[in-house]
């Protein structure tokens, strides 16, 4: 937590981050260079899952997918970025730092799709360790929000992996494709973010990984 706030100033918004890891890239999504990327690594989900917790999709056609993106990608208040693995080279994700507030340092991770080549893979956690780095190694960010569908329990158990800590719940606070969303709340704090850094940095190391890129470790035994 952070101690003495009396020099506190706001804090820049987010913006082009462009940040690599070994196993993959964060790409701000300023235009339609990988909206046709993204179409192929979701269409693998051919049940269309993927959008299932979303307010938008699936998507029949690439037409569509291209319009969606380009009116929901590009510009507004949402900074929303791609998702790139080292070993394919192309966009299998995006996720968007969204209802940022500079005055108190806070923003969210949100619209996050994977697509399924991405799930459960080295490459995703190390796009939100970097995220995470950027929010507030880089941005100077005292708070970072996760929130989801509280019936979306690969969402919260992904966070809560990640080090989100589980807040409360907002009853009926949205109506998504007709139903209710109780939404859950999720955060990371500033001053719990230098023992998961460290958390991340021992399960990102090669030592931690067999010859067939499988962990020794899970992440779990390196948080505290």
């Amino acid at each position: 937590m952070t101690a003495d706030l009396a020099s506190w100033s706001p804090r820049p918004r987010p913006d082009s981050l462009a940040a690599t890891g070994r196993h993959v890239s964060l790409e701000r999504i300023v235009d339609e260079r990988r909206f046709d990327e993204l179409y192929d690594a979701f269409s693998a989900d051919v049940e269309g899952s993927l959008y299932h917790w979303l307010p938008y999709g699936p998507f029949s056609t690439r037409a569509e997918f291209k319009d969606f993106a380009r009116r929901t990608y590009i510009g507004g208040d949402n900074c929303f970025y791609a998702l790139v693995p080292t070993a394919s080279g192309r966009a299998e994700g995006v996720a968007a730092l969204m209802r940022t507030d500079t005055a108190m340092g806070v923003t969210e991770i949100g619209h996050i799709c994977l697509a399924p080549s991405l799930q459960r893979t080295v490459a995703a956690t190390e796009a939100f360790a970097l995220f995470m780095a950027y929010v507030f190694d880089t941005l100077g960010y005292r708070r970072f929000e996760w929130k989801c569908d509280n019936g979306n329990e690969p969402s919260k158990r992904a966070a809560t992996r990640l080090g989100f800590v589980e807040e409360g719940l907002f009853r009926q606070h949205m109506i998504v494709k007709g139903r209710n969303r109780d939404t859950a709340w999720l955060s990371i704090t500033d001053g719990e973010w230098p023992a998961l850094r460290h958390a991340f940095a021992q399960w990102l190391d090669p030592a931690n990984f067999d010859a067939a890129g499988r962990q020794v470790r899970p992440l779990s035994d390196f948080r505290p």
